[in-house]
Parts: C-alpha cells; structure tokens; sequence
C-alpha cells in the first residue's frame, strides 16, 4: 500500500529511527467487514472515527461508508466506486479492484471490535507521540516569556485529551450534531416534568429559573459576607452528588445529578463536612462544634454520616491555588472520578500565573477567563463563588447589583449567569433596639415591638437575584434559610407576596 503520511520519528540521540505505531492490515479487515455487514459499526463499543484511522485513503473510505449508513443507504464496494474512481491513492493500488479486495476473505468479521479496538489505542499512542514531542520542544525552549508551570499545565491538559480519546484538534461540529444536542436536551427536560434539562440544584425555585446547571456554564455566585454564599454552594454540591448517587443506585434513563468537585479555598475539608453533616442532620452547627449533643441529635448525626459515606463529593482544600494549579487538579478529578460539577470558594483567593500580579483587575479577569475555560474544558458547569464591594452597604436596600462584583468587570463578561444571595433579615438584625425592661420608655417598648414584628416577617427569607442569565430571563427566586444548620431549601408556598418577589 502507499504510504502517504510520515512513518517515522528520528531519535537525534541514537540516530535511529523509530516508527510510528499502526497497523493498515487491521484497518484494511475492519472496513471489510463494515463493507459485508454495515451492523457491525451499530454493535462496537469502541468509538471509532474516521480520523483514528493512519492511512488517509482508509479514513477518506471510512468516511463515506458513515455517510452512506446516515442516509440509510447501504455501504459496499459497489456504491463506494462512484465516490472513489477519481482518488489517486487508491489508483496506485489498483482502482476500485482494491475496494473488493477488502471484502475477498471476511477475516476481520470474525473479530471486528478487536480489531476497532486495535485500530483504537493504536491512534491514540500516536497522539501520545504528538503529546510527548511537542512537551519535549517545550521543554527545550528556554526564552523568557517561557513559564514552565504554564508549560505542566499544557501538558497536562494535552494528556487529558488524550485519556477521554480526543485529537488535539477539535473539529468543528456541523450544524446537525450541534441541534440534536439540543433537542436531547429538550427531551431531558421534558422528561423531568417540564423545567429541568441541566443538572439539578437540589433547589425547586432556582431550578425551575434556570432549567438546571448546564455543562460549559461559567456561575458567578456573589453577596456580602453573612448573605451564606458558601451555605447555598455547600446545599447545591451536596445535592447534585446526592442525585447522582441515587441514579446510580436505582438507575433512570437520565440523570441529573453528577459527581461534585469542592475546591475551598477559605475553609478545611473537616469545616465543611461539619456543614454539611449539620445540614443533613438538622443538629446546629454550634452543637456539633461545642459537643453538646443529646442522644437523639447523636443518632441523627450517625445516620446522616453513614448516608454519606458514599457521596460522589471530592473536597479540595488546599490554599492558594493558581488557576493553573486548579485547572490541573480538576482535570485529574474528571479522569478519575467522572466529576460533572465544580464549585470555587472562592474566586479571589485564586491566584493568576504571577505576570499580571502588579494589577490585580488584569490577575482577576485573567482567573475568570480560567474558570470559563475549563467549564468549557471538562464540558461541565463551575460555580465560582465572588464577593462584592462595599458599594452594597451604602445604598439603602442594600440589595447588589452587577456594577458590584468586585476588582474587575470580566467576572460579569466572561460568567453565562450570576446570582447574588440576599438576606434582608441579616440587615434587620443589625438594627436591632435594646430589648426593653420594666424600666424602659414606653416610646421605646413600642419601637422594639414595631422591630419585633417586622423581623418575624422577614427571618429565614432569602432571594436569589437572579442578575445576569445568558440563556434566559432575569428576576428574583425565593429561598428559605436555616440559620442554625445553615441549609437553604425551597419555600413550600405560591405566594411569593411576603419574599418582596412578585411570583
């Protein structure tokens, strides 16, 4: 057969040349049994595409038999000829005649998924080829602008790409592939009952505003210290790993829940899963911190831990990460682990590569941009928590706004959807009059009373502001908050009059 692509490397070292793995015999009885049996594409396991194939006629030939099972017509040497008469390569090998000749002894039906996987891993040694070179004509490039932490990140990446079977050139997708991902999303949707087609908040009221997480979502989660920005994170992870852990035990065709990577910045991994054993538990935080526990709250406790023993949640608390640094971690959490969900507590305690650290607005755009590239990376969504200026305090409703995010304007550019958590008992709270005794006026006796009602009207309300939504409309979804165990969950209720939100 002639050989039309480089066969070889050359090691400069040992002056020996060294090939490149493949196997056009394999190929060659692979394509002859699609050509007899067009069912023995439906039936592998191994995802082969035209571009695993060495030889470029081969993959020119594998290309059109797909084309032709697509519109269900029959792919065979004799319908294959028409497409194949003009080709040089295969002239050289005798013209159509080679056609039937892949066909003439059927070997390969007797064991076409080895041969797909042979065909397979063999491709992806080459790109392990591809990976190692261009990781050595980095390494060797010693200029300036040359960071070799950037260069491991590469690397890793690259290898990353290689494990879930990519090519490092991503082919753009046709129009077709791209609206039959939408109409599945559309069928997941519906099959939830109308609403959700991303993975679930655990959250009814926020779900139902958003559809869900979707893969590739960039989520700026924000509000003022005391709002429970890194409660609601917590009540979300929690509850998308939960969710999956359910499908995986009693099945479903769809599932909406997904492994969940915590990377926590501010707290330990022991500070959290105290939160969240609070949370499943419904024994307070405080009690479980100061060991005053009754024995009911004990079993409670016990019960909940053994719940979550197996929880899909990977918590990641090492301080200070780089970008880089988290982008590598999360990747290796993907290939292990299948993560489908990553959370960031929080954004500005990320650090960026170290040339932009003398303007901190450049670090943070430069962190922001990082966040959205691996959603889009790892084809999952990522919830960065951010905080907010003291702009907020200043403004008599106290409620944030975009203008508010906090260091630089590329958090609210480069995020698919922000969210800001409000709590307006936390401000009352604030201006709470000293409780009144015997001694006190009766001017002020009635001022705490007018406090008294007016706090009991708003306690354990919050509103997620729902600021920026790329893929639909804005507004304010009602939450309830459990200050005690600090667990957020949907208000059971229609009227959403006493939320200041108009349902």
């Amino acid at each position: 057969m002639a050989e039309t692509r480089p066969l070889t490397l050359i090691d400069s070292d040992s002056n020996t040349e060294r090939k490149l793995p493949f196997n056009l015999e394999a190929e060659a009885a692979f394509l002859g049994a699609v050509l007899i049996d067009n069912r023995v594409i439906e039936e592998l396991q191994t995802p082969i595409q035209p571009q695993h194939f060495f030889e470029p006629l081969h993959e020119r030939i594998y290309t059109r038999i797909l084309a032709l099972i697509e519109r269900n017509a029959t792919a065979s040497p004799v319908t294959l000829r028409p497409h194949f008469e003009a080709d040089e390569a295969l002239k050289e090998l005798g013209g159509p005649k080679y056609l039937a000749q892949l066909t003439a002894n059927g070997a390969g039906l007797l064991a076409p998924r080895e041969l797909a996987q042979q065909i397979y891993d063999l491709a992806l040694l080459r790109e392990l080829v591809s990976v190692g070179r261009g990781l050595v004509e980095g390494a060797l490039d010693t200029s300036e602008q040359t960071d070799p932490m950037e260069r491991i990140s590469q690397a890793e990446a690259d290898l990353f790409r290689v494990a879930e079977g990519a090519s490092t050139g991503k082919d753009a997708s046709t129009f077709r592939d791209a609206s039959m991902m939408a109409i599945k999303m559309v069928e997941a949707a519906m099959n939830s009952g109308g609403g959700l087609s991303g993975k679930t908040t655990g959250l009814e009221t926020i779900d139902q505003k958003t559809a869900g997480l979707h893969d590739s979502d960039l989520i700026i989660l924000a509000g003022r210290p005391g709002m429970g920005k890194t409660s609601l994170a917590t009540n979300i992870a929690f509850n998308c790993a939960e969710e999956h852990l359910k499908w995986m035990q009693d099945g479903g065709e769809h599932q909406y829940g997904a492994p969940t990577a915590f990377f926590s910045l501010e707290m330990s991994a022991d500070q959290l899963a105290t939160r969240i054993l609070a949370e499943q538990s419904e024994v307070s935080s405080e009690a479980l911190r100061s060991g005053k526990l009754s024995r009911d709250d004990f079993q409670k406790l016990s019960f909940a831990s053994q719940r979550l023993a197996e929880l899909p949640l990977y918590i990641d608390d090492t301080p200070a990460l780089t970008i880089g640094a988290l982008r590598t971690r999360a990747r290796r959490l993907k290939r292990r682990h299948g993560i489908g969900l990553i959370v960031v507590d929080y954004l500005q305690l990320l650090q960026g590569s170290g040339r932009a650290n003398d303007n901190r607005v450049n670090e943070i755009s430069e962190i922001s941009r990082g966040l959205k590239t691996l959603a889009k990376e790892l084809s999952c969504p990522v919830i960065a928590l951010s905080q907010l200026s003291r702009a907020v305090e200043q403004r008599d409703d106290k409620r944030p706004m975009l203008s508010d995010l906090r260091e630089s304007g590329s958090i609210e550019q480069d995020a698919d959807m922000v969210w800001f958590i409000f709590r307006s008992d936390y401000y009352h709270l604030l201006v709470k009059p000293d409780t009144p005794d015997s001694s006190s006026s009766t001017e002020a006796t009635e001022k705490y009373r007018e406090w008294e009602t007016k706090y009991e009207e708003l306690v354990g309300k919050a509103t997620l502001i729902v600021a920026k939504q790329r893929h639909g409309s804005t507004g304010n979804v009602p939450l309830h908050f459990q200050s005690e165990i600090t667990k957020f969950t949907s208000p059971n209720m229609r009227d959403y009059s006493s939320y200041g939100i108009d349902g």
